[in-house]
């Protein structure tokens, strides 16, 4: 959710970039060789925002995982103090439901 300090995007991988990879939408600029283009999968307060919403309003069946709303931070929009396995539930089945949900609102079905 590009939280600073905990990002592994900075200058000297974005410096590799140019050199292993093909990707020259995230390399450095020439003219500003210190400012870094964000990625598109790089979320917006707004979408950050909605995310920690959504994640408020979620209900669980007992023993599946634990009330992800006590883990949000709606100041700063992060995720904190997650249990192992509420994260890997996170990491594995709400990022692609999240997703599946936004790709259909974009495409006009509710």
């Amino acid at each position: 959710m590009d939280i600073k300090d905990k990002t592994k995007d900075n200058l000297n991988a974005r410096k590799d970039l140019k050199i292993i990879c093909n990707r020259p939408e995230l390399e450095l600029g020439e003219m500003r060789p210190n400012v870094m283009p964000k990625a598109l999968y790089t979320l917006t307060r707004e979408h950050k925002m909605r995310i920690c919403e959504w994640i408020t309003r979620l209900k669980f069946p007992d023993g599946y995982a634990s009330n992800l709303a006590c883990c949000v931070n709606m100041k700063e929009l992060r995720l904190h103090g997650m249990k192992s396995h509420d994260c890997h539930v996170f990491m594995q089945k709400l990022i692609q439901l999240y997703s599946v949900k936004c790709f259909l609102s974009l495409c006009g079905v509710r």
